[in-house]
């Protein structure tokens, strides 16, 4: 079965083996569990397209910047939508797979090593931790989607050119262009700072 009767996943690989089981490739008609997967991990089993859309659903701002930085109502429909028009852009500008290209931006944005505090004697420390592989998709989904967002708010861009945009430049490992690709450039070169 094609996801959204578009396109076929049985020939996208996924070539970073930590993140091989975290990536959920199986065939749907439309990816969409309405919250069914509620035990641990379940994130793992969900589409990696439907993961993507539910992370434009999530309106309003971000991080600790407390102004608008999306234009999202949350509805799946209208998000849908928007990620099948990225994907036919994403198809008719680099004629490929526009699922091995998600799943390709997907794995260049993801860090593999973060900064945790700690806090000894009274005095708080940078330590440079590992990453698992479920925070390591669920924060590149982010930088993707936060990326489009800059791209796209308030200006002529849609959110539809602007995923595209910044899903092509990740598969392309750019960070000049990707949002997600310097975000991972800048946790990896702090997790080096504070080992």
């Amino acid at each position: 079965m094609k996801i959204f009767d578009l396109w076929e996943t049985s020939e996208v690989k996924i070539d970073d083996p930590g993140l091989r089981r975290y990536i959920a490739l199986d065939g749907k008609l439309i990816p969409k569990s309405k919250g069914r997967e509620q035990e641990r991990f379940s994130k793992a089993r969900v589409n990696i397209v439907e993961r993507i859309i539910n992370k434009l659903q999530v309106p309003g701002h971000r991080g600790k910047k407390h102004r608008i930085m999306t234009k999202s109502t949350g509805k799946f429909t209208t998000r849908a939508k928007n990620v099948i028009d990225a994907l036919k852009l994403i198809e008719k500008q680099t004629k490929q797979n526009p699922i091995s290209v998600l799943v390709k931006a997907v794995e260049h944005a993801a860090f593999r090593d973060e900064t945790t505090t700690i806090e000894y004697g009274g005095a708080r420390y940078l330590q440079a931790v590992d990453t698992s592989p479920m925070r390591r998709v669920n924060a590149s989904l982010r930088h993707l989607v936060h990326g489009a967002y800059d791209k796209s708010f308030k200006k002529k861009t849609t959110i539809a050119q602007a995923l595209a945009a910044e899903l092509i430049a990740a598969s392309q490992n750019d960070n000049t262009k990707s949002f997600a690709i310097s975000k991972r450039i800048e946790m990896e070169r702090q997790a080096d700072a504070a080992r």
